[in-house]
């Protein structure tokens, strides 16, 4: 299927990204909410769960919340922890389970302490969001094939407007039946699934350029 038809097919299912970006991110009239997932220290190198190019995502993440604080928009933390002590990563009371300091909340930004794979799932993210008249989430953070593919496809079935930003997230090398998936494959996999229906997708830079503030001048 060439690029032309698959243009065609997103526009049933969203707006086909590359013809609309400054559309959708210039509508000032939408409530928007960053959604920061899960950039915790274990997936740090010398964490527990070590992922591919987490820093680079962790920087871009910070760029996107800066944005996101100067505009006055609402940013939301999410921070995993498992149940248990015995857990492989995240184990509660842990310094690996606390937000990275790259991308640390401020007081008063709202920080959903989260048990499952789904954000929404036994949270009050919902609530956040309905509370702020939110209409746009905009995603990014960590695992690219676990718990941002997760918060996404739930925006989008709570009929939210959905933005990723593909290289503010990170993912890790997984293996099935005996293959190993390299994480660059693993992550370029999910991050085009979600862009075919569920997200409109941006790299940081043409985030920020999309909703940078338009300045007015004199006439």
């Amino acid at each position: 299927m060439g690029e032309a038809a698959l243009c065609s097919v997103r526009s049933i299912l969203i707006a086909c990204p590359q013809s609309n970006i400054g559309e959708v991110m210039n509508n000032s009239e939408t409530k928007r909410a960053l959604i920061v997932v899960d950039i915790q220290n274990d997936y740090f190198p010398g964490g527990k769960w070590t992922l591919h190019n987490m820093e680079a995502a962790a920087n871009n993440a910070a760029l996107l919340i800066q944005s996101a604080r100067s505009s006055g928009e609402l940013v939301v933390h999410i921070r995993h922890e498992f149940p248990s002590v015995e857990a492989p990563f995240f184990a509660p009371g842990s310094k690996g389970a606390e937000i990275n300091e790259t991308v640390k909340n401020h007081d008063g930004e709202e920080v959903v302490v989260k048990h499952q794979i789904n954000s929404y799932r036994d949270t009050n993210l919902k609530e956040i969001l309905d509370r702020h008249n939110i209409e746009e989430v905009v995603i990014c953070g960590a695992m690219s094939h676990m718990c941002v593919d997760a918060v996404t496809r739930a925006s989008n079935d709570f009929g939210y407007k959905v933005n990723v930003v593909h290289d503010a997230c990170a993912s890790r090398d997984l293996e099935f039946n005996g293959t190993v998936v390299p994480a660059a494959q693993v992550h370029a996999a999910f991050m085009s699934a979600l862009g075919f229906a569920y997200a409109t997708m941006h790299s940081t830079q043409e985030y920020l350029a999309a909703t940078k503030p338009k300045v007015q001048t004199a006439k």
